[in-house]
């Protein structure tokens, strides 16, 4: 496979016309003879065929002279193709082209009456024309309308939507069958995504003061490689304010990560707002550092504008002491105040009740049950659950497991898939309901097995993906894989994805985002990319620049993203210099 490498666009010269490849037969206007029909038809075929073989040119690294492969190392940063992360296939071309700041919108099939794709267009145009434009008197532009083509009108943000998206960019003026720029999406949210890869196509140019798109013309096919790419932000550590999750948010479509797991309670705070059993919130640090009802579908609703999903957690039945601030007989008793009590039943019921309100909340299939790093000492210690275990024949690990599992089925009845982290399946997998999603943290080697085992699972080993480990390079992170020693194809397809982790220890509103990025779009290109698009090899030479340009990027987008070569990550620079080189 070449990797850091793309092709020219093939240009086919035929009576001096350039033929691309239509998006659709039924675009072919309608001919009177024919003889003009089947010409037509010809050309489509080969213009297929052509652009077929760019892509296997690529692929398989074949030289000819219809499609010159650049080399990045021959021919400099004119072979960078920025764009992060980068799709799954792709050609382009060598002419610059204008786009009108005055550029309109033209939606239409089945989903052509999306909000989602509306709005998302009118925050792209903002992105792309944030210089102040003005359309020049007699200028004749070269895209002046973006066309999308949604096909389908459900709008069902789940774990398995269609993100997969085509681009095509080219001049108006010209005479080839495609004009303009054209986004086709099977799904408003593989809209979104293409939307995201049109904007970062877009520069301003400074001598000429107008947007323009390099490198055309452009002809993307796009898809991810996992249906989760997840990022997880804690709230419990360290409270966010609600303005600040959704810059999260919305830096995390910048990246087209799709799923934020908020990891809203912990043992140091309960901040959320459960009306089943309204005390569980004086477990906030403060009254002012709370999150109402109101504010959870916010965040949800504010997240599947951009194609995200929220994935919610309670971590039980450790992590779980600030419970019983307002419920103090969740706690066996005062000086073990977790793991939460085995023996009662009030503690399943406020499990239930949470679970039902929050259901309410998150309308997303995954939810997640913690079960990680549960200290069960103190049960043994405490008189009427020592009691109560040897009443039911079990040991403390044997509690952890009833607890675990009876969670699990609360949840299963509320129509949720339960994700529970990796000590669950290390200690008791044989028992595990088998729709349980594993949640990989400790190390390598989890998924292999869970996938053997039949489970599905999420990669988040935390020597490379926690993003609270500050000394960890971008290279790391860069070269860690979720299928890293799987080979059989259908343990592959167990594998959901990946997700980096933002614990709040040490981030706060202050810093949570120079901790975030860029290094979460090292993994998030990883999450999306082809491994053969994007092999470790010359990263130094293939990827920095890239990784270099969309940190630049953000900080051009408002977001505080750090240095991408910080030897800790989220630190300032150290001196004076180029976004580009730091």
């Amino acid at each position: 496979m070449i990797t850091g490498r793309c092709e020219r666009h093939a240009q086919i010269h035929t009576n001096k016309h350039f033929f691309t490849l239509p998006r659709k037969l039924k675009k072919f206007k309608i001919m009177s003879t024919k003889l003009i029909n089947f010409i037509s038809f010809s050309f489509y075929f080969l213009t297929l065929f052509c652009f077929i073989s760019v892509v296997e040119s690529r692929k398989l690294g074949f030289n000819s002279s219809l499609f010159q492969e650049v080399n990045g190392n021959n021919d400099g940063d004119d072979s960078i193709v920025y764009i992060w992360p980068l799709p799954s296939k792709y050609t382009y071309g060598n002419n610059t082209i204008s786009v009108n700041p005055d550029l309109s919108l033209d939606i239409s099939g089945n989903g052509g009456n999306s909000i989602i794709v509306s709005e998302g267009f009118q925050r792209y145009r903002e992105i792309i024309f944030k210089h102040h434009t003005r359309k020049k008197s007699g200028v004749l532009y070269d895209v002046n309308k973006l066309k999308i083509i949604v096909n389908s009108d459900n709008e069902t943000l789940n774990l398995n939507v269609d993100e997969s998206y085509s681009l095509f960019i080219t001049t108006e003026n010209g005479s080839s069958i495609i004009q303009g720029a054209s986004i086709e999406a099977n799904t408003v949210f593989g809209a979104l995504r293409g939307l995201e890869t049109f904007s970062q196509l877009c520069s301003f140019n400074y001598g000429t003061k107008s947007v323009q798109v390099y490198k055309a013309p452009w002809y993307i096919q796009d898809e991810p490689k996992f249906v989760f790419r997840g990022l997880l932000l804690d709230t419990s550590r360290h409270f966010l304010p609600i303005n600040v999750i959704k810059q999260v948010i919305e830096s995390m479509s910048y990246a087209k990560l799709n799923v934020l797991h908020w990891h809203i309670i912990d043992e140091q705070s309960f901040p959320l707002e459960v009306p089943s059993h309204p005390y569980l919130w004086k477990g906030s640090y403060t009254k002012f550092e709370r999150y109402a009802v109101e504010d959870a579908y916010d965040i949800v609703d504010f997240a599947k504008m951009r194609g995200i999903n929220v994935m919610a957690e309670i971590d039980v039945p450790g992590h779980a002491e600030s419970w019983g601030r307002g419920y103090p007989e969740l706690w066996p008793s005062e000086t073990c105040r977790e793991p939460l009590d085995v023996t009662k039943n009030f503690t399943f019921d406020v499990v239930s009740g949470i679970l039902a309100d929050m259901r309410k909340m998150f309308p997303f299939e995954l939810f997640h049950l913690g079960g990680d790093e549960v200290n069960t000492d103190c049960w043994s210690s405490t008189p009427h659950v020592k009691q109560w275990l040897q009443e039911h024949n079990m040991t403390t690990k044997d509690a952890y497991q009833y607890f675990v599992l009876r969670a699990q089925e609360i949840a299963i009845s509320k129509n949720w898939t339960p994700v529970n982290w990796e000590e669950t399946y290390n200690s008791f997998k044989g028992n595990l309901n088998p729709r349980t999603v594993v949640h990989n943290w400790l190390g390598p080697g989890v998924c292999p097995k869970a996938a053997a085992d039949g489970f599905r699972c999420i990669y988040s080993n935390q020597g490379v993906w926690y993003l609270d480990h500050l000394d960890v390079p971008w290279e790391d992170v860069y070269k860690s894989e979720p299928l890293e020693g799987i080979s059989d194809g259908s343990h592959k397809k167990l594998v959901l994805g990946g997700e980096v982790c933002m614990w709040g220890e040490t981030a706060d509103s202050s810093d949570v985002q120079q901790t975030i990025w860029p290094r979460a779009a090292a993994a998030a290109e990883r999450m999306w990319s082809s491994r053969d698009m994007t092999s470790a090899r010359n990263m130094s030479s293939t990827v920095l620049p890239r990784l270099e340009y969309f940190r630049c990027l953000l900080n051009r987008r408002g977001v505080p993203a750090a240095p991408v070569n910080n030897y800790y990550a989220r630190r300032p620079p150290v001196g004076p210099g180029s976004c580009y080189l730091q």
